[in-house]
């Protein structure tokens, strides 16, 4: 292996040699100082597409691995009082990350269509994005309407949703390790829209940007950017949960143990 890549632990070390064209891969991403941006509550929702979850502590030991990676920031946020959320910001916390944390907003989305004209996209248009919504016939605001006021007519005029975004501080650290510290490699974990500016005035600065993420999970605005974007499910049995690393990956490891 490249001197660039120094296994933490043994396991890592056993994966290594058998996914080497992704260790590869990632030692030429890794090829200068980087810092890693890791938007958590963005990162979680994946698991949805690639059927499974990230270990952090795993992913920490993964990333510690490379000599060229200083810092990895880790945002998320926090709902004051309860024991999962605030469990991930301790987990993190405890593994090294750099958390930056706030309390998540409950916000209450008004769904009350009583007045309101039944053909009035008022409503709706607080849902449903604009280029879309003007591609509705009247016969569809008017059906979505009635659902609406069918809830309504049941006692509910309001969804919950809850809403702590990241984008300005990761920008603003972004930015700052550009100014200040030296970073060369940006590594982004997010498939936002809302990074595409950030990520092109870094491009602009002669900066590498690679954005880790899984298709699918990613905003067109940035795929426009031209930026380097890496599968993470290539390094799925280095950073996903114990269970759930892959035969292939476990029969590796078993007959790692099996020579000592």
């Amino acid at each position: 292996m490249d001197k660039m890549f120094k296994p933490k632990t043994e396991k890592i070390s056993v994966l290594a040699s058998v996914y080497s064209e992704a260790i590869k891969q990632l030692n030429g991403i890794f090829d200068k100082p980087s810092n890693v941006y890791i938007d958590f509550a963005n990162v979680i929702h994946w698991s949805e597409k690639l059927g499974w979850r990230i270990d952090l502590e795993r992913l920490k030991q993964f990333l510690d691995s490379f000599d060229t990676i200083n810092n990895v920031r880790f945002y998320n946020g926090t709902v004051p009082g309860d024991q999962f959320s605030e469990g991930i910001i301790k987990q993190a916390e405890k593994n090294g990350y750099i958390v930056k944390t706030k309390p998540i907003k409950k916000m209450h989305l008004l769904i009350d269509v009583s007045g309101i004209p039944n053909d009035s996209p008022a409503i709706l248009q607080n849902f449903i994005k604009k280029p879309l919504l003007k591609k509705l016939d009247i016969e569809t605001i008017e059906f979505l309407n009635n659902k609406l006021a069918e809830l309504n007519r049941g006692g509910v005029k309001f969804v919950e949703q809850w809403k702590c975004n990241f984008d300005v501080e990761m920008g603003r650290d972004m930015y700052l390790d550009f100014e200040r510290n030296g970073v060369q490699n940006f590594i982004l974990w997010s498939g936002d829209s809302d990074f595409a500016d950030p990520i092109e005035q870094l491009l602009q600065d002669k900066k590498q940007v690679v954005i880790f993420a899984t298709s699918g999970r990613i905003a067109p605005e940035l795929n426009a950017t031209g930026v380097l974007i890496f599968e993470i499910w290539k390094i799925k049995d280095f950073i996903c949960w114990q269970r759930e690393i892959s035969d292939k990956g476990k029969l590796a490891i078993k007959n790692a143990k099996g020579t000592h």
